[in-house]
């Protein structure tokens, strides 16, 4: 099962002409889910060729533009097509009165359902037989939230000379151990998934972080993530400006990173001060605390395979 992350845009407060503002999606198999709707988000999704109208839900951080100016556009686009799934959209408090309003004044036509929830506390926003997403509180100047999407843990390895001993015919009844349903053998006997299956293995997880102060909470809902999507808007010699705008520095993210044991930190949400050269210094002061630190680039995509 295929599971990627694009992103459509790095830029924090303000687009430039080859940076877009915030926006990451997620696709897994056939669900895409938008983490994010800045500026330009519709140019990177067009460029990708991705197939936009198949966006299952939008998970936005907080309601400062640069968050969520691309969204209005994004939900007229959606109605040039034929939709029969609703959009679901999360968000802190006000999000359901910023689509609403913009609906009204921008007299949008909509021709399909969307059904927006409201965050107002940690915990499961959305999921599916094998997997969920997750929001949790962040620090910044208005309510805030990060997202982490994670899969259940899949069945282990199927072991068919344990099943040829234990007399299971190769057929429908191998399938049926391998999705963890008891089968009953050529002689009559009951023989259970954990006879033929080895140890479970752990899905995959992705978690995205933008906008706050760094502290230590970050890093145990991110813990094991396989990418750790997460702002380094300033370097650290801006501390003092990254405390006042409750923001937080490269290096910063890299010991959250450190400290969930994720597998590749992808830095995100650049101040504007900083040119496409400049941003190694970001890279460098991220990569001395954890050395798989990438500059996420408007366009960029993430595989990520399982472990085993």
């Amino acid at each position: 099962m295929n599971l990627e992350a694009f992103v459509l845009g790095c830029g924090g407060m303000a687009p430039l002409p080859n940076r877009h503002l915030t926006s990451v999606l997620l696709r897994r198999e056939g669900e895409l889910f938008l983490f994010d709707c800045g500026e330009g988000t519709q140019v990177s999704l067009r460029r990708l060729n991705l197939r936009w109208k198949k966006i299952t839900a939008i998970f936005i951080s907080h309601t400062h533009a640069d968050h969520v100016t691309g969204l209005p556009g994004l939900l007229m686009l959606s109605s040039q097509v034929e939709r029969d799934d609703p959009l679901y959209i999360f968000g802190p408090p006000k999000i359901a009165e910023y689509i609403e309003e913009s609906r009204r004044v921008l007299d949008m036509y909509i021709n399909y359902e969307i059904i927006v929830k409201e965050v107002t506390e940690p915990g499961v926003v959305y999921g599916g037989e094998d997997f969920y997403i997750r929001a949790f509180p962040l620090r910044h100047t208005k309510p805030c939230y990060g997202y982490t999407l994670e899969e259940t843990d899949r069945p282990g390895e199927f072991h068919p000379e344990k099943a040829k001993e234990l007399q299971v015919p190769m057929g429908p009844l191998w399938a049926k151990l391998q999705a963890g349903q008891a089968v009953e053998n050529s002689e009559g006997t009951i023989v259970q998934p954990e006879d033929v299956l080895g140890p479970k293995r752990s899905g995959r997880k992705f978690t995205f972080v933008t906008d706050t102060l760094a502290f230590p909470a970050i890093a145990n809902e991110a813990k094991g993530s396989d990418l750790f999507i997460c702002e380094g808007m300033f370097e650290q010699a801006l501390m003092e400006s990254a405390i006042e705008k409750r923001h937080m520095t490269a290096e910063q993210a890299g010991h959250l990173a450190k400290m969930a044991g994720a597998g590749k930190l992808g830095l995100i949400h650049y101040s504007p001060r900083y040119t496409d050269y400049d941003l190694k210094n970001l890279l460098r002061e991220a990569r001395a605390v954890f050395p798989n630190t990438v500059l996420t680039k408007d366009r960029m995509v993430f595989p990520m395979e399982y472990v085993d």
